[in-house]
Order: C-alpha cells, then structure tokens, then sequence
C-alpha cells in the first residue's frame, strides 16, 4: 500500500517534485563541481611541488640563513688586457656554490640519526658562470697629418721638450658574453633521494655506484638540445672533462639541474672539500613530518627544515589564486546554496502537505494513524531528494567534464628562495640561486568516488530535511481539518 501511494502522488504532484529535486541537484551539483576543481588544483599544486623536490623526498635539510652582507663575496674574473699584438680570445670561468653557504657533509649523518629519519642523502648545487670574449686595441688617428717632432735642446740649452702629437683613439673596447648553468653533485651510492630521482633517465645510463670520483655527467635533455651534447661527447667544467653517459628528462616541470655529476667531483670542483649544500630527508611515517622536522632543528643546529607545505606557502601566481578562490570562497558558496536548496525544498515540501489537508485529514478519519501519514510524507520527499541526487551528479560530473575539457592553464610563481628557504629542487634550479621560475599547470577536475557518495548522501539528507518539514506539518493535522474545507 506505502509504494502504491507513493507512486500515485509522485505522479500526480510531477511538477512539484520536480522543482523540489531541482533545488537539490543545483546545490548538489555545484558541490560536485568545487569539489573536482578542489582536487585538480590540489594535483596541479602537487605537480609544482614535485618540480621543486625529488620523488620520495619529505624535506630538505639547508643551512640557516646569514644577515645579508655576511655571506661569501662576489665571484672575480681576471683576464690578461695587455695582449700580444693580436685580439685574442679569452675566457674564464668560476664554480659557486648555490647561495654561497654549505654544510659540512658530517651532518647528513647526524640528521640520518635522527628518530623519524628512514634516511638522509646529501647533494652539492652549483652554478657555473663562464665569461668570454675579448678585448679590441683601438686606432689613434692623428691630426695634422705629421707626427709631432723632437727639438729637445742639448746640455744647457734653453728647457724644450718634445712635442706632443695630436689626435684621439678610435674604436677599440671589450666584448664579453656571460653565460652560466647549472651542476648538481649527487651521491652515486645512494640514488633513491635528490632532485635525480625526479628525472628519467631516457638515453645512456645514470651513474654506477663506483663513479664516486669519475669524471663522467649525465646531462638534462633541454640543455642537451641547447647545447647540442649527447651520449659520449664531453663538457669542460672549470678545466675538467667529463664524458656524457646519459641524458635525463624530468617527470615535470624544469630540471634540477642541467648537469649532474658525481658528489666527490663536485666537491673538488667548487673547493668544497667534504662539503654539502642540501640533506634531502625522507621520514619513516610521512604522518610524522612536522614532528621530525621540530626533531632536526632541535638537534642539528645552524639549520634551516623545509617540507612541502612549506614551499606551498611560496607559490603565487594564478594557480594560488585560484586555489585560495576554491578553498573560500567555493566551499562557502556550495555551503550556501546547498543550505538554501535544503531549506526551500523543506518549505515546499511543507507547503504542499498543507495544500494536502483534505487528503491526509480524510486519511485520518479513515483510520491512517499520524505515524503512517508522516511517513508517506517522508517517503515522497526522500524520493525527491534522491531524483535530486541524481540529477545533481548528473550535472557534477557535467561540469567537472567540461573543466577537464577545456583545461584552463595555471601559472605558478615559485617565488624567490631568496637562500633562505629549502634548498632542493628550489635551489638547484637552473635559474641559479634565489631566482623566481614560473611553471603552468593545466587544470583538470577530477571526480572521485568519495566525491560521488558525498553527493548521494546530500541527497538522502536533503530528503530527510524535506521530510521532515513536512512530516511535521503533516502530524499535526486532524480530520476535522478536512471537514471545514469541504464544500
């Protein structure tokens, strides 16, 4: 008897329902629809992080900031002006180390002992500035078209001098290119954390655990095709030749580094001797980091701890924007409408049993108990709000297509490090240290399933909500209500 009135009415009252159940879908929907764009923006925002970081990496270990002008002086380039009669070509290069401070390689020990640390890899950044070019003797154009002449006087004559010829220098002057990249020294025996891991290695191979001191590299693949390097050619770092055994292509984003080269090398190169730029850190439960993190700063002083959430807070840009927008103003906005959609289909829902009166008080008079009466209204309105889920996911998923679809592009500013902040990735950048990258990211709209029940659970509330307003107005009604509207 329930579901063969429950039928009849939902037909009879199809216009109602369906005004109920469009109120609910639209607040459904939009909750969908923030939701999905939410958990892009959550992954694009991944994306970034894992272009400044290496995979499996939880922080970045760094020394801690100096006051500005304490730090190590500016790099020198000396070049011979004087020449041999001919415009020769020189060139000069120097090897710094990013952000001119570094940390003795005894610490990666101490923060791999650490409770909370499965493991800790130290890696060396560095920034090559090669200068060259040369210097161009300029031309003296004399005036007058003679040179002066000497009329120097002899012993006791009256004091002339020599004549001094006229004229200006033309041309001349110097031409310098400068051009700097990149070199990270990584620790070949222990490859599973650094910004490396983060790179594919798609020609050649990457470094054997024995290479701890060879002269080899393994070069980024868009500075391979800049500088037209591959498999076996060679570079020259700083007067040192090292052959080419792989070419690498990060998983996103730009490289860590445009050459990697074995950690002891890099050492030696920078005159860094058992010295280290960052600790890439990866703890034991990834629940745990901030403790860990309090843990290291605690025990290993001088240091500046960097996890992800904490490069999160320098990323700007419109992807930021967008993802402040989302988490306030969205989610407040889908709180709203879904609460207003809520509270309208109760109030119609309540306003259509009291169009009802005559029915459900001749209901009462023929023996249909309060009880009974309240449920068939709660049963109509649970129906409507599931019509309205339905709808509603319908419409989400509509939405969320339609973002993915068009998949609006992103910009994220990864703001200047300015050395005081993580190290990793963020540091090494080709952009040399403290420079802002910019990255974009596509947003997609992902609709998960937890996304989907959350949704199916809004409508059965929303129903219950419905049900509710008007199960209430229903059991307060009595048969001689009926009565007095009969004519």
């Amino acid at each position: 008897m329930f579901f063969t009135y429950l039928r009849r009415e939902l037909r009879r009252r199809r216009k109602a329902a369906l005004v109920v159940a469009s109120g609910l879908a639209l607040g459904i929907a939009l909750v969908i629809v923030v939701s999905s764009v939410s958990s892009g923006m959550s992954k694009a925002q991944d994306k970034v992080l894992q272009s400044l970081y290496g995979l499996g990496t939880d922080m970045t270990v760094t020394k801690a900031a100096v006051a500005p002008g304490s730090g190590g002086g500016r790099p020198k380039f000396e070049f011979d002006a004087k020449g041999n009669g001919d415009d020769s070509t020189q060139s000069s290069d120097r090897v710094l180390v990013q952000g001119f401070r570094a940390l003795a390689s005894s610490t990666v020990d101490a923060i791999g002992g650490q409770n909370g640390v499965a493991d800790a890899v130290g890696g060396l950044s560095l920034n090559v500035m090669k200068v060259d070019g040369q210097f161009k003797r300029g031309e003296f154009k004399q005036q007058g078209g003679t040179g002066g002449q000497d009329n120097r006087s002899g012993p006791g004559g009256q004091g002339g001098g020599a004549a001094q010829p006229q004229g200006e220098v033309r041309g001349g002057g110097a031409s310098f290119d400068v051009n700097s990249y990149s070199v990270y020294g990584t620790d070949v025996t222990q490859q599973a954390l650094g910004p490396l891991t983060s790179s594919k290695v798609t020609k050649g191979r990457t470094f054997k655990t024995s290479e701890t001191d060879a002269k080899v590299a393994v070069v980024d693949s868009a500075y391979a095709k800049e500088k037209k390097l591959d498999v076996g050619k060679t570079v020259t770092i700083h007067g040192t030749t090292f052959t080419i055994v792989g070419v690498s292509t990060a998983d996103s984003g730009d490289a860590a580094a445009n050459l990697y080269i074995p950690l002891k090398r890099a050492q030696t190169l920078a005159d860094s001797k058992n010295k280290v730029t960052t600790v890439y850190v990866k703890a034991t439960d990834s629940q745990q980091i901030d403790q860990v993190k309090s843990t290291i700063q605690k025990n290993v002083p001088g240091t500046t701890v960097t996890t992800s959430a904490d490069l999160a807070d320098t990323v700007s840009g419109s992807l930021s924007t967008a993802s402040d927008l989302a988490a306030g103003v969205g989610k407040w906005l889908s709180i709203a409408v879904l609460a207003a959609a809520f509270l309208v289909s109760g109030l119609l829902t309540s306003s259509a049993v009291s169009r009802r009166v005559r029915e459900f008080g001749t209901l009462k008079a023929l023996g249909w108990k309060s009880g009974r009466v309240t449920r068939q209204v709660v049963g109509e309105a649970l129906v409507n709000g599931l019509l309205g889920g339905v709808l509603g996911i319908a419409a989400g998923l509509a939405g969320a297509y339609v973002v993915t679809a068009i998949s609006p592009t992103l910009t994220a500013q990864l703001g200047s490090s300015g050395g005081g902040m993580g190290g990793g990735r963020f540091m090494a950048g080709p952009g040399g240290p403290g420079a802002a990258r910019t990255l974009d990211v596509a947003l997609t709209a992902p609709v998960s399933l937890s996304i989907i029940l959350i949704a199916v659970a809004l409508a059965v509330a929303g129903g219950l909500i419905a049900g509710a307003f008007g199960g209430w107005r229903a059991s307060r009604l009595r048969p001689a209500d009926a009565l007095r509207r009969v004519e």
